[in-house]
């Protein structure tokens, strides 16, 4: 498994400049092998493939080529606790794999979580790549689902390096982050976004949470690792509310976001209803629309999907997509598995 790791840090083009910062890392990994017991270690893994109308053909990704969304993949995800004499003090995560490229024909390294976590007084502060604070992608983690995000469709970033701090309150929680504005690769190109939300009520404990985001920034326009349009950053200025509910069986998710994206006016409108059906909701059924306009570009994207939970470790995903302005009808497959050793 170290081994492993060594190999991902050293992946030139997955993570660029944060080598350092990633042997860092890697070192405090080691050591939690030699048989520490304050980490927690998960195998993750899945096949994916299904049919695009577009190309006619058989497809190994859920979005794009280009994008990380999901792929034939392997990988880990690691957490180590860090302890003092007073107790846990902050914790260290890695999540990665080494994702099937249908371009290339070769696997990609994937890094998603590579962050440090320092908690104080109530608030965690953390430094590294992690989820900026703008909106529900900010309160949900959606890596290994085939149905996408707003910050998946150019509304932000699902990650983003940078550092940031989060804190619960009795009435609910805030979180503010400051980040490079490139996502999954890092660039330093004058780009930057300043992000924060703020929300009412816990899914756990009030069955709802509402939140008002608002981000400010010159970012750059990547697809997975893959630097696009002509390199240069560009003005991201939007706010935007969301609200995540539940009742019963059912949940709803929604979310609005206005501004201006890539310096034009911009507007996105997301909704995801589902059911869960079956003992412990092993079954779940889920629609979901986006509507999105960037400028002259405007589009529209409806989406259905379900998911089975064979067991603790194994769930079957299928997800029916389509995307008006490519005219693509998708079908996709996934089978997941997510283990802890």
């Amino acid at each position: 498994m170290c081994n492993f790791l060594y190999s991902i840090v050293n992946a030139p083009r997955a993570f660029y400049a944060l080598r350092a910062f990633l042997a860092t890392l890697l070192l405090m990994i080691i050591s939690s092998c030699q048989g520490s017991s304050n980490h927690l270690l998960y195998l993750e893994s899945q096949g994916v493939g299904g049919y695009s109308s577009q190309e006619d053909k058989a497809v190994w990704y859920s979005k794009t080529p280009e994008d990380t969304m999901q792929k034939p993949s392997a990988g880990f995800d690691y957490i180590q606790k860090l302890s003092g004499e007073t107790g846990d003090f902050g914790s260290v995560a890695i999540q990665a794999r080494l994702g099937y490229d249908d371009e290339e024909g070769n696997f990609e390294p994937q890094l998603y979580n590579a962050y440090i976590k320092y908690k104080s007084e109530g608030t965690d502060f953390w430094i590294g790549h992690n989820r900026p604070a703008l909106g529900l992608s900010s309160y949900f983690d959606s890596h290994a689902l085939l149905l996408t995000t707003l910050a998946m469709n150019g509304f932000g970033f699902d990650r983003d390096w940078g550092l940031g701090a989060y804190r619960e309150f009795s009435w609910g929680n805030a979180a503010a982050s400051v980040t490079t504005g490139s996502g999954m690769p890092i660039y330093f190109k004058n780009n930057y976004l300043a992000s924060a939300r703020v929300s009412k009520g816990s899914l756990n404990q009030d069955n709802y949470n509402l939140g008002f985001s608002a981000a400010y920034g010159e970012t750059l326009t990547t697809m997975g690792y893959h630097l696009m349009m002509d390199g240069e950053p560009e003005l991201f200025a939007m706010a935007g509310v969301d609200m995540a509910y539940l009742w019963d069986n059912f949940e709803a998710r929604w979310e609005i976001m206005a501004g201006r994206n890539k310096d034009e006016e911009a507007f996105a409108i997301f909704g995801r209803v589902g059911v869960n059906l079956l003992d412990e909701g092993r079954l779940k059924l889920e629609f979901q629309p986006i509507v999105s306009k960037i400028g002259d570009d405007e589009n529209y994207e409806i989406s259905a999907g379900t998911s089975y939970m064979l067991n603790g470790d194994l769930t079957l995903r299928a997800m029916y997509d389509y995307d008006h302005n490519t005219d693509d009808h998708k079908i996709i497959f996934q089978i997941y598995y997510y283990k802890k050793l």
